[in-house]
Parts: C-alpha cells; sequence; structure tokens
C-alpha cells in the first residue's frame, strides 16, 4: 500500500492515528522499548488499534516529553525501522507515519514502507527534511513547535509542562510560524496537497495557552490544510484536573471532541478504541448532514 493508494477525504469524517512510542521514556508509560520483547509487542499494539479503529498509526523512537533527552539517529533507526518493516509485512490496511524530525531516519523508514512523516519541528530542526518529503512525494505533518528546555517544568505525578512561552498573539504567532513552515516545504517542492498542520498542542506553550489553542483550533484550519490535532494525556490536561497520564482519557475526550467541533482532521491518540468512539459520535453530531 502506498499513501496514495489511501485517499482521505478531508471534512467526511475524522481520521484516527494510534501512537506506537518505541521509547523507554514516554510521558505515558506507553513506551515499549523497556520489554525485550518489543517488536512482537508493536505488532500487537497495531493489530489492536487497527482492529478499533486506526486509520493511521504513528511510529516514535525518540520521546518529545518535556526535559527527555535527545536520541541520536542510529539508536533512533535502530529502533523504528524493525517496526516499520514489520508493520509493512503485516499489511494492515493502515498508514504508516514516522514521528521524527531527522530527515535521515525519516528517508530510511520512508525507504522500509513508511508512508507519511511526522515532524514535531515543522520542517526546521534539518534542513534535509523538506528535499526528502518533496522528493518522496510522501504526505508531511508540519507541527508548530516552540519548545525550549529551560521554560520545561517537571513535577513527579504530573509531568512536565511549559512556563513562561511569550507570545504577542497566540493564534496569530501560531498561525504565522505554521506557514513559514509551510514556505519551507513549497520552496523543496512539497506539494500542498501533501501538508497536514499540526498547532502542537502540549509544545511550548502554557497550560493557558494549550486550553486557547484548543478552543480556536478552527482559526488554524481556516488556513486552508487538513490539520491534525494531539492532546492525548497531555500534560494540560493532567494540570487542569490534577491527574496523571494514565487517568486522563475522560480529559482527553473533551478535548478530542471540541478539537473535532473546532476541525480537526485526524486525532492522533493513545486510547484508539475509547477515541475512535468519541471520534464516531462528534462525527455524528457537527458533520451531520440531512
Amino acid at each position: 500500500m502506498t499513501a496514495l493508494s489511501y485517499p482521505l477525504e478531508w471534512g467526511k469524517r475524522t481520521y484516527v492515528m494510534g501512537i506506537i512510542n518505541v521509547t523507554p521514556d514516554s510521558f505515558s508509560g506507553d513506551g515499549l522499548l523497556r520489554r525485550q520483547d518489543m517488536l512482537p509487542l508493536a505488532l500487537e499494539q497495531a493489530r489492536r488499534f487497527v482492529a478499533a479503529g486506526a486509520d493511521i498509526l504513528d511510529i516514535g523512537g525518540e520521546s518529545t516529553r518535556p526535559g527527555a533527552a535527545e536520541v541520536g539517529e542510529e539508536e533512533e533507526l535502530e529502533r523504528v525501522v524493525p517496526v516499520i518493516g514489520a508493520l509493512v509485512g503485516e499489511d494492515l490496511g493502515a498508514i504508516l507515519s514516522v514521528d521524527t524530525y531527522k530527515a535521515n531516519v525519516a528517508q530510511s523508514t520512508l525507504d522500509a514502507g513508511a508512508h507519511w512523516i511526522n515532524d514535531v519541528w515543522g520542517l526546521r530542526a534539518d534542513p534535509r527534511m523538506a528535499e526528502v518529503a518533496a522528493r518522496s512525494a510522501a504526505p508531511v505533518v508540519l507541527m508548530h513547535n516552540r519548545s525550549k528546555p529551560g521554560n520545561a517544568k517537571l513535577q513527579a505525578r504530573l509531568g512536565g509542562r511549559y512556563e513562561g512561552i511569550e507570545y504577542v498573539d497566540l493564534i496569530a504567532d501560531v498561525s504565522r510560524e505554521l506557514m513559514e513552515s509551510v514556505a519551507i516545504a513549497r520552496e523543496a517542492g512539497v506539494k500542498d496537497e501533501n501538508i497536514i498542520l499540526d498547532p502542537g498542542i502540549g509544545f511550548g506553550k502554557s497550560v493557558s495557552q494549550n486550553l486557547e489553542l484548543l478552543n480556536r483550533l478552527d482559526e488554524i484550519r481556516a488556513l486552508g490544510f487538513p490539520v491534525l490535532l494531539g492532546p492525548s494525556r497531555k500534560s494540560f490536561i493532567g494540570y487542569t484536573l490534577d491527574l496523571p497520564p494514565d487517568q486522563r482519557a475522560e480529559g482527553t475526550a473533551a478535548a478530542v471532541a471540541v478539537g473535532i467541533a473546532r476541525g480537526a482532521d485526524i486525532i492522533r491518540v493513545h486510547d484508539v478504541e475509547m477515541m475512535a468512539r468519541v471520534a464516531r459520535m462528534t462525527d455524528a453530531i457537527v458533520r451531520y448532514k440531512a
């Protein structure tokens, strides 16, 4: 299967992206790398996600939680390429996305059979990433990100959050910086039809800024590109409800429902079965046509 053989009809329904963390230190506690039987566990998780309604599987080999240690290119490749290869062999009928900001990792995983690139730095971290996306004609998710280690505040029970991130105008600033990533993509030859925007919930934004961004997601959708929303289990939910990551399902469901109502096209989630149901119900309400 190629990405082009799986066209997505934006606006018709919400698509579900299931998160497969091939890491030892995911903030949500679901990283598979701590287990010796990581590969069969990843395959089992992928099968379960697809059966539960996942359209896309997002495979990542580096944690992006606040305060996480950077992973070297070779180590990231060792983590994700075998999983991508095994998933291609399974032929589950889902789009395979690689969550990376490194061009060599993106290229290697595309060569192994991945279909999409999900870049949390919006083509800004690696100057070759845009070229890889253009040359492969792979859809690419461009995420907004102002994360800085110095602004990350860590708390044992609730996890990391960002403080002191200054925006002149939150939505205007996020929109402008997303469009700067779009300009990088276009200059390299990436077609508009292959661009998806992610406002970067949880990345370089305070709790209140995340809440505002979610509530005003329609203004990001108005930029004219499909929008991916990733609120799943994130710390803005934890700090709002005073709950650790493993107790944030209801908060995630609320964020997903509001996000869809505000125009999200894709939701990126850990709890696929539950959130796929939330998406279907929300779609029935907000996308209803008599």
